[in-house]
């Protein structure tokens, strides 16, 4: 088994642990809150999924963005992980190397496995020949791409953040109609089909923020373990390639890849021209 299919499982794992979690303590809550009155009269105790069908239809949208934020969440802090994004068996296996001045094994052994730290590396080693600037030029770029990469989901936990309170606010607007439509129709001779729109109105809008708020966190804590690792990629890519002698390397073609940028047309066709008129 390879490590993103173990990867994969513990995902798995823990998006049901955190789920079974969050509807248990959501439970919980609910009971306690819809407890005895003060008065030690009995009230109408409300399940969750009570709760759930007094928000109205928007609760169906929201509780898909809920299952969305906490899978995203936590597959963000394993992509994030320093295990997950510099494997230590891989910087050990690149420090040997480098120890043995074997750049060309380096860089394949580092075209066998998969992680941030070792797309970064391949590139820059693969630019040796041409100097200290190709390579830090070639490890910027690369650095910027897995930045972007490791971002990219991240960021729809933004999306969330922003898009759940509107959402709760459409059902907050949908309630309110409802609610007057009810005191225009039946005045307020039936309380019951008032309170029933009112709850409407707030528990979607409780959701909503419900939502965003942990969203939103979940965001900015990932951001921040994001920048922390792409500063780990260039701590350990400046010891790596602390005093490279370049000199020796130049012109090398570590990477051995195909090389598409060939001499001009024209000026080959010069040179047959005056290999011709030489002749």
């Amino acid at each position: 088994m390879n490590f993103s299919q173990t990867a994969m499982k513990v995902r798995t794992s823990l998006l049901l642990f955190l789920l079974s979690t969050t509807l248990l303590l959501a439970a919980v809550t609910a009971a306690a809150a819809d407890g005895p009155s003060a008065g030690g009269g009995d009230v109408h105790k409300k399940s969750l999924l009570d709760k759930f069908h007094e928000g109205g239809i928007v609760m169906w949208p929201l509780l898909g963005c809920s299952v969305a934020m906490l899978y995203l969440t936590i597959d963000g802090s394993l992509r994030t992980a320093r295990s997950r994004v510099i494997p230590p068996d891989q910087l050990t296996a690149v420090q040997n190397y480098f120890r043995q001045g074997d750049y060309v094994a380096a860089y394949r052994y580092l075209k066998t496995v998969r992680s941030p730290f070792a797309n970064v590396c391949r590139v820059g080693i693969s630019m040796l020949g041409e100097g200290k600037s190709g390579v830090e030029e070639a490890a910027i770029q690369e650095v910027a791409k897995e930045n972007s990469q490791m971002m990219h989901y991240i960021s729809y936990l933004s999306v969330i953040g922003v898009c759940t309170p509107m959402v709760g606010i459409l059902g907050t607007v949908s309630g309110m109609i409802t609610a007057f439509e009810t005191l225009g129709t039946t005045g307020i001779g039936d309380p019951s089909k008032l309170s029933a729109a009112i709850s409407e109105v707030l528990v979607a809008t409780f959701a909503g923020l419900l939502i965003a708020i942990p969203a939103f966190a979940a965001y900015y804590f990932l951001r921040n373990r994001v920048s922390k690792a792409i500063h780990d990629i260039q701590d350990a890519m400046n010891a790596l390639f602390r005093r490279m002698p370049y000199e020796q390397l130049a012109g090398a073609d570590i990477g051995g890849e195909e090389l598409y940028a060939g001499t001009p047309n024209w000026v080959a066709a010069n040179v047959n021209v005056a290999a011709e008129v030489n002749a």
